[in-house]
């Protein structure tokens, strides 16, 4: 997919772990794994603002556009 999630660049820049970052959103670790490994097919603004709001980051802090993926097509 041409989306990469950089979740676990801003846990490493903030110093927070995976467990931390799920409870202050309100999401399983499990789902925020799924998440920031781009295995997630979608998600919810509210989740992503969470996650910005939790970070004190930007959407595009979190969501990178890489065109040159070969496995899209």
């Amino acid at each position: 997919m041409p989306i990469t999630v950089d979740i676990d660049v801003m846990l490493a820049k903030r110093k927070m772990s995976v467990g931390e970052l799920a409870e202050r959103v309100g999401i399983t670790p499990a789902n925020l794994a799924v998440l920031k490994n781009g295995r997630a097919k979608a998600v919810r603004f509210a989740t992503l603002a969470a996650l910005c709001e939790a970070l004190e980051c930007q959407p595009g802090d979190l969501l990178r556009w890489d065109g040159t993926d070969a496995s899209d097509g």
